[in-house]
């Protein structure tokens, strides 16, 4: 619709049909255990019969407060074994780290030239075996 001054609306337009939409009429929650439990004219029988319904939620609430415990316990380990993990890891690197470097042929040869070992400067030299036929 555009911006027009009122007096200068077509009647065409002015006499178009409201709608007015029914509202639906409002449900009857006097049943409810727990609008009975808080109604002024609260007495003891009223209390006995919304018993089953409060005990209910006690449960139920006790359940979400144990399954929340155990939800934080749970993550409270999982950390824990991720902190160890990444330990382990640093662990392994360093021992990995140090393995190679102890293997290393100048490493070697220093290590074992305190035990009165000494490197060959000779090439190796390749072993034959003479093949024996059988007499059959």
């Amino acid at each position: 619709m555009t911006n027009r001054l009122r007096t200068e609306i077509p009647e065409a337009e002015v006499e178009k049909e409201i709608v007015v939409e029914e509202k639906q009429p409002v449900k009857d929650y006097s049943e409810n255990a727990l609008l009975k439990l808080f109604a002024k004219n609260f007495n003891a029988e009223k209390a006995t019969g919304a018993l089953p319904f409060v005990l209910f939620m006690v449960l139920l609430g006790m359940l979400y407060l144990g399954n929340m415990h155990l939800a934080e316990k749970t993550i409270r380990d999982i950390d824990k074994t991720e902190k160890e993990v990444k330990e382990l890891s640093w662990d392994y690197k360093t021992a990995k780290a140090e393995l190679a470097y102890k293997s290393t042929l100048s490493e070697v040869a220093r290590r074992a030239d305190t035990l009165g070992i000494k490197q060959s400067i000779e090439p190796p030299q390749k072993l034959q075996a003479e093949e024996v036929k059988d007499e059959h």
